[in-house]
C-alpha cells in the first residue's frame, strides 16, 4: 500500500457504507479497517454519502473521529441511518453511492428473509452499484445455505459487480504459488492447512459463543478454508470428515481467556480445536486444523500445497508473508519474503480498478472471490463444523 497511489480525478467517488463495527473502522485486534484502505485509495475523492447501522451512537462516534482527522473531506457530509430504507427514501440524487461497502455482522446478512436481506435490499435499490461484502457470507443456520447460493444467482443474474473478503487470496505469495502451478501445469494434489489464533486478545464474548458467531471455524477459518479451495478447486461435501477438542476436556482448559466464559450456555461455548480433512471434485486431499491455543497477539498460520515434485508452502500470511519453494532436482527449499503486502488494501484495490475501468481494460483487474465461491467456502466450513459435532456426539 506503501508503494501505491490514489486515483486522479476530479469526480467524486461516492460510497455507502453499512456497518460502523471494527471491520469498517479498524479495533486493536487486527489489521482489518476498509475506510482507511478507500481513504488512501481513492484520496479526496471518496465521499461517504451514509453510513447505516442500527446503533446509531457509535456510527455518530466513528464519524466524530474521522471529521477530526486529516480525511474530514470525504466524511463531513456523511449522514447517518438505522436502515437502508431510511437512506433511500432521504436521499437525493447526488448521494447515489457508486459503491456499496457492507460490513455489518454475517448474522444479520446473506440470507432471502426480511430483515436478514442487505443484498437484495441494496440491488433493489441501486440496481447495478458495485457491491463489497465481508466475509463469511453469513453464519446463520446450516438450512440457511441454500439461500446464499438463491442470492449468488441473483447477484450474478443481474450482473452487479460484486467482490467478497476473502484477502488472503490477494497476497503476492498466494499469487506466486498460483503463477508456479500455471507456469508447470501441475495439479495439485493436497492442501494442509493450519490456523491457530492468539485466543489471549479475543475479549468479545460473542467470539466464544457459537450460537451467535457460528464457531471459530466458520467466522475464524474460513479463510484458511477458502485459500484451501483456491487451490484445491470444488469440494466434494460428502467426503468432509472432522473431529473436535471441546472445552470441558482436560487438554482444552484454557488459562488466558479474557471472557467468563460461565455466562455462555455450556451447548454454545465454542471447541479449542477442531481437525478435517476432506476431498476435492477431482480426488485431491485437503486438511485444515483450527486450534483456540496461542496466547499473546500474533497467530500463527501455514498453508502448504503440495503437487507432482513440489512443495509450497506460505507461512505468517497476516502479518511477514513467507513462501517456502521446493521443486524437482532440489532437495532443499527457496525462501521468498513478502515485505509491505497488504492484502486488505489490495482486495479494494482491485474492486475499485474494476469498477473504473471495467469497460477500458476489463483484464486490468480482476475480482478473486465472487459471492459464489464465498457461499462454496461458508459450506465448506458448515460442513466441517456439523461433521466435528457428530464425531462428539458418536464417541460420547
Amino acid at each position: 500500500m506503501c508503494r501505491a497511489v490514489a486515483l486522479g480525478g476530479h469526480d467524486h467517488f461516492n460510497v455507502l457504507f453499512i456497518g460502523a463495527g471494527n471491520i469498517m473502522f479498524g479495533s486493536p485486534e487486527g489489521p482489518w479497517n476498509h475506510s482507511f484502505r478507500l481513504e488512501h485509495k481513492l484520496g479526496p475523492r471518496l465521499k461517504v454519502v451514509a453510513l447505516i447501522d442500527p446503533n446509531t451512537e457509535r456510527a455518530a462516534s466513528v464519524l466524530e473521529k474521522k471529521c477530526a482527522s486529516f480525511v474530514v473531506s470525504a466524511y463531513q457530509n456523511t449522514r447517518i441511518f438505522k436502515t437502508l430504507e431510511d437512506f433511500v427514501k432521504n436521499m437525493s440524487p447526488r448521494d447515489r453511492p457508486k459503491a456499496v461497502i457492507v460490513g455489518s455482522p454475517p448474522m444479520f446478512r446473506g440470507t432471502t428473509k426480511p430483515g436478514r436481506d442487505i443484498e437484495l435490499q441494496i440491488l433493489k435499490a441501486f440496481p447495478g452499484v458495485a457491491l463489497f461484502i465481508e466475509k463469511p457470507v453469513a453464519t446463520g443456520p446450516k438450512e440457511e445455505i441454500s439461500e446464499g447460493f438463491e442470492l449468488a444467482k441473483r447477484i450474478s443474474d443481474s450482473g452487479t459487480l460484486c467482490s467478497v473478503g476473502y484477502m488472503l487470496r490477494y497476497l503476492r505469495a498466494v499469487q506466486t504459488m498460483k503463477r508456479i502451478i500455471v507456469e508447470n501445469q501441475l495439479t495439485v494434489m493436497a492442501t494442509v492447512a493450519r490456523y491457530a489464533c492468539a485466543y489471549e486478545a479475543i475479549a468479545k464474548p460473542d467470539w466464544w459463543d457459537k450460537s451467535k458467531s457460528a464457531g471459530p471455524v466458520i467466522e475464524q477459518g474460513t479463510h484458511f478454508c477458502d485459500l484451501s479451495r483456491y487451490f484445491g478447486g470444488d469440494v466434494d461435501i460428502s467426503t468432509v470428515v472432522a473431529h473436535s477438542l471441546e472445552w470441558n476436556e482436560p487438554p482444552g482448559k484454557l488459562s488466558k481467556m479474557q471472557i467468563d466464559e460461565s455466562q455462555i450456555p455450556e451447548e454454545n461455548r465454542i471447541p479449542r480445536v477442531t481437525s478435517a480433512t476432506w476431498k476435492y471434485e477431482n480426488g485431491a486431499i485437503g486438511s485444515f486444523t483450527h486450534a483456540v491455543a496461542l496466547q499473546g497477539h500474533n497467530y500463527s498460520c501455514e498453508l502448504e500445497v503440495f503437487a507432482d515434485g513440489y512443495s509450497l508452502k506460505l507461512v505468517n500470511p497476516y502479518v511477514q508473508p513467507v513462501l517456502y519453494i521446493r521443486k524437482p532436482g532440489d532437495d532443499d527449499e527457496t525462501v521468498q519474503r513478502f515485505s509491505d503486502d497488504d492484502p486488505f488494501f489490495s482486495e479494494i484495490s482491485h474492486f475499485i480498478d474494476v469498477i473504473e475501468d471495467i469497460e477500458e481494460e476489463p483484464e486490468a483487474s480482476q475480482i478473486l472471490s465472487s459471492y459464489e465461491d464465498a457461499v462454496k467456502s461458508y459450506e465448506l466450513t458448515w460442513a466441517i463444523r456439523e461433521a466435528s459435532e457428530k464425531s462428539k456426539k458418536s464417541a460420547a
